[in-house]
């Protein structure tokens, strides 16, 4: 048996379809004869006809035959666009999207295997229609299957919308964070320049340092307080601070007038530095985060 390479289930809408198509068809050549006979019924009653009376009857034979061929032609037409249009249908509820090559439709040998198809399965066998195959409309879709993939579509849709979010959020921190580091280091060259200009006693030096101390530690505490690692970095490092404070002071003490000007401006940059530091590892934690959501090239 001529085959079409489809699977059994497409291969018996095939012959379905091809079963109306012949219904069709013989009712269209039934129309056809039924034009020349109604001719030869209501016309051809004399044995003899003038050139004149021939072609009067020959033109209305055409004209009648013309008009039921072009109204078969165009519904023809119609019919397969409709089947047509539930096949997409079909395919659109599943997100899928059909083409049709229509140069194959001219392809002969396509044809002829098309033909010797309906001579295996109608004209040689003579079948009869089978019960089984027969079905006066396509079967419905699975309404769940498509609810199912409806919903995990949304479902998607709602997390892309959420992941934009989030990633929006996370561009404005970081953009916020690389402001306030040009601002700290706008503000660092400030301090440089006027470092000369600066005169402060040691006793005030020192207030301010252990102030600026305890400020670090709060914001350290505060920035780091959910990683127990980073804690202890902490903690040595405001006991290294201390040290070195301590340092500070015995040197003061020991040379106050000579060292109190550099002193004052090793303090100040010190601080800054150690704000800008604190900054740029914020802002390299919100890089980090950053890419975690940005997609792959």
């Amino acid at each position: 048996m001529a085959e079409l390479g489809l699977n059994e289930h497409h291969q018996n809408e095939v012959i379905n379809y091809m079963r109306f198509a012949r219904f069709k068809r013989s009712l269209c050549l039934k129309t056809v004869d039924s034009c020349f006979q109604n001719l030869k019924d209501s016309r051809l009653v004399e044995e003899t006809f003038t050139v004149d009376e021939v072609t009067d009857m020959l033109d209305g034979l055409q004209t009648v035959v013309h008009s039921e061929v072009e109204s078969e032609l165009i519904n023809t037409t119609y019919t397969n666009v409709l089947v047509l249009r539930q096949i997409f249908s079909q395919a659109e509820k599943w997100y899928l999207k059909l083409q049709t090559d229509v140069s194959e439709l001219e392809n002969r040998e396509l044809l002829e295997q098309v033909a010797e198809f309906e001579k295996s399965e109608f004209i040689s066998s003579n079948k009869k229609p089978s019960t089984d195959l027969i079905r006066p409309k396509l079967a419905p879709l699975n309404e769940g299957g498509t609810e199912l993939l409806n919903k995990t579509v949304a479902s998607l849709q709602e997390e892309n919308e959420k992941l934009k979010t989030r990633l929006k959020t996370i561009e404005t921190q970081a953009t916020a964070a690389l402001d306030e580091k040009i601002k700290l280091e706008k503000l660092l060259k400030d301090l440089q320049m006027i470092q000369g200009d600066q005169k402060t006693n040691a006793n005030q030096d020192i207030a301010e340092l252990e102030n600026k101390v305890a400020a670090l530690k709060c914001q350290f505490e505060k920035t780091l307080s959910d990683s127990t690692a980073n804690q202890k970095f902490l903690e040595e490092d405001l006991v290294t601070t201390k040290h070195d404070l301590l340092k500070v002071r015995d040197q003061l003490s020991t040379a106050e007038k000579e060292l109190e000007k550099k002193f004052q401006q090793t303090a100040a940059y010190r601080n800054m530095k150690e704000i800008l530091t604190k900054k740029n590892e914020q802002i390299k934690d919100l890089r980090r985060r950053l890419s975690k959501y940005e997609p792959d090239d």
